[in-house]
């Protein structure tokens, strides 16, 4: 097949483990006889730094011209007085591509076990997929103000909103251990109580799924608690937000999660769960394998390649079982070397 990916590396270690899912990718497409194509745009503070802009036009242009998108990451201190943050780019590029369900798996992968703080017996074998709804709730509710006394933010959802992602979280448990938990905060806040319900009310099409609501303080307890009790992980964007940093400790480094961010339509966007880093950029020793895993996610969601995605996936695994691995895991690879490690398991696969 032919596609073509926009990648926006952004700041920080971006372009570096970008340019590793990338060295990826194009192993994939040698070994399966896939052509891919790639674009590069500027998004977060690079984009500001040229255009004043954290999501400026060329980028925008560039949306409507590919098929998908893979961003590295965006943000760092030196932007965080001015008149606007890079986040907002990312926000705006979620909005704007109606970007409303991320999916964020969480896979404990055998020979990281000393790199959880649990205990070995506690997290081996924690597998699950926390699906976070993305366009609503806080970080898009109006009013949001500050002046000199206070500062206002709005959580608002609509039953519309809270439905269309709660489909793909029961969709996703169908092709899992079927067992969705939704997580919020019925007891306090009344947008939960309507995330409640309308989720009771979906579960009603997925007799097959089994559903059980949890407070999203008791959620955070168990995940270090119990984690491999949880299959499929439903919640809104701000818990969710909190929750996958918590599943990143977990695994063992947030530098393993990837990270799906899908629409009615495409493009999607493939990103992984760390921020830029900026403390490691050009150091060579950030972890690729989140955005690489997060190019499999592509591969899988945006293109089909479901027998391309598991290659990748079981080639990441292979090189952790290995030990080639960044500092943050225990090893002593550089950036690098682990996606070099990565491709050349992708090339000498069997199909």
């Amino acid at each position: 097949m032919d596609a073509r990916i926009l990648l926006l590396p952004g700041d920080g270690i971006g372009p570096e483990v970008v340019a590793e899912a990338v060295r990826v990718l194009d192993a994939v497409a040698g070994r399966y006889g896939h052509r891919f194509t790639y674009r590069t745009g500027l998004v977060g503070g690079a984009a500001i730094d040229r255009y004043g802009d954290p999501l400026p036009g060329p980028t925008r242009d560039a949306l409507r011209e590919c098929d998908a998108i893979l961003l590295g990451a965006v943000g760092g201190p030196r932007w965080d007085h001015g008149a606007v943050r890079p986040e907002a780019g990312l926000l705006a590029l979620r909005y704007e591509l109606g970007l409303y369900a991320n999916l964020r798996p969480a896979t404990l992968f055998e020979g990281l076990e000393a790199a959880s703080p649990l205990r070995p017996e506690v997290v081996r074998g924690t597998d699950f997929l926390i699906v976070r709804e993305l366009t609503g709730g806080l970080y898009f509710g109006k009013p949001k103000e500050r002046d000199g006394h206070q500062a206002v933010d709005t959580m608002r959802y609509t039953a519309a909103e809270v439905e269309r992602v709660a489909r793909v979280a029961f969709r996703a448990a169908r092709g899992r251990r079927r067992k969705v938990h939704s997580v919020d905060k019925a007891n306090v806040l009344e947008t939960s109580r309507l995330w409640r319900d309308v989720v009771s009310q979906v579960a009603e099409e997925f007799p097959d799924v089994a559903l059980e609501h949890l407070l999203v303080d008791t959620c955070a307890m168990q995940l270090v608690q119990k984690p491999t009790t949880f299959d499929v992980i439903l919640t809104e964007n701000t818990f969710g937000d909190i929750l996958s940093d918590e599943a990143a400790a977990v695994v063992g480094s947030i530098g393993l999660l990837p990270s799906a961010s899908l629409g009615e339509r495409p493009p999607f966007l493939y990103e992984p769960v760390h921020g830029s880093a900026p403390d490691l950029a050009g150091r060579g020793v950030a972890n690729p394998l989140g955005t690489i895993l997060s190019a499999a996610l592509m591969l899988r969601y945006s293109f089909g390649l479901a027998v391309e995605a598991e290659a990748v996936e079981e080639a990441v695994r292979e090189v952790v079982r290995e030990g080639v691995t960044t500092p943050d895991l225990g090893g002593r690879a550089g950036t690098q070397e682990v996606g070099a490690a990565v491709a050349e398991r992708v090339l000498r696969r069997e199909t």
